[in-house]
């Protein structure tokens, strides 16, 4: 499966700009512990400013006002560390039901034999042949809209992330999110690094100005020990002082990330099976001089 022509296959998820409830069969159902505030976020690493964990109460306690307060606290705080660093990371997104709900759904896309290798940004500088990208990239991949049988609990993410990705996007004050003019998405892209070693090279997500501007990366990974295992994402923002950080792959943990050159990352070798979700947010004037700039050459 070409990754190019997924990713520019795009989903429009709003018909308007502004940030909505989640309603009540579209949120999280599992208790989440130690906490009672509407958002609580905690700096969970002293050495990753831009680390948090969710200590909120699961949507189905909350009130829609309570759940509108939660979108847009988690969406400031989206914008105030991807203006200092690039970066945000958010853990406890979901809670522990919804999180191994959705962990099933991949599962059993993957057991079906539905997925397939990976493949490069068109227009990157690698070697031809399969066995070439398989050194580059080892993961195996498939896309879903979430309309599909079986991945009703991937939706239910797919949702909360456009409302966190477009809200941040559109309330007052957005920061450099507000440059942008997202309105668009891919599809998710589900991958699966099958241990062994498998592994991502350092790479960026959007080298050739495609459009995307958002990487959002939600992971499934139960009892992840990277000393064990590796599979690290290592990335390197532009906007931290320290220029690397090392991020566990931890089940129901979020990252965002400004896809084009401002943060290279790699998937270090992984040696347990390792799943994760991805959604790309296009910027749409950038996505449109991109496709007039391929017509026209």
């Amino acid at each position: 499966m070409n990754d190019t022509a997924e990713r520019t296959n795009t989903y429009h998820p709003h018909p308007h700009p502004h940030p909505q409830p989640l309603k009540e069969s579209t949120a999280r159902t599992a208790d989440n512990p130690g906490g009672s505030g509407l958002c609580n976020l905690t700096t969970t690493c002293r050495f990753i400013p831009f680390q948090h964990r969710n200590t909120s109460q699961p949507f189905s306690k909350q009130t829609p006002q309570e759940t509108r307060n939660w979108i847009v606290e988690v969406c400031k705080q989206i914008i105030q560390d991807m203006d200092r660093y690039g970066v945000c990371v958010i853990d406890n997104l979901l809670g522990e039901a919804r999180g191994t709900a959705i962990l099933k759904e991949v599962q059993m896309m993957y057991s079906t034999g539905a997925f397939t290798d990976g493949q490069l940004v068109k227009g990157a500088n690698n070697t031809e042949g399969p066995s070439a990208s398989q050194l580059i990239r080892g993961d195996k991949i498939t896309w879903v809209d979430g309309r599909e049988p079986n991945c009703r609990n991937i939706a239910v993410l797919m949702k909360l992330l456009d409302n966190l990705v477009i809200g941040a996007n559109s309330i007052v004050n957005s920061g450099k999110l507000g440059g942008y003019s997202i309105r668009e998405r891919s599809k998710a892209m589900v991958a699966c690094y099958p241990g062994s070693g498998t592994h991502y090279v350092k790479h960026v997500d959007n080298p050739n100005d495609d459009g995307r501007c958002v990487t959002a990366i939600y992971y499934l990974n139960k009892d992840w020990n990277s000393k064990e295992t590796g599979g690290l994402l290592r990335i390197f923002p532009e906007g931290w002082s320290h220029q690397v950080a090392d991020i566990d792959p931890l089940f129901d943990r979020v990252i965002f990330f400004w896809s084009d050159r401002r943060n290279p990352h790699e998937v270090q070798p992984a040696f347990k099976t390792r799943y994760a979700i991805t959604l790309w947010y296009f910027d749409s004037n950038a996505k449109e001089k991109a496709k007039s700039a391929e017509t026209n050459s």
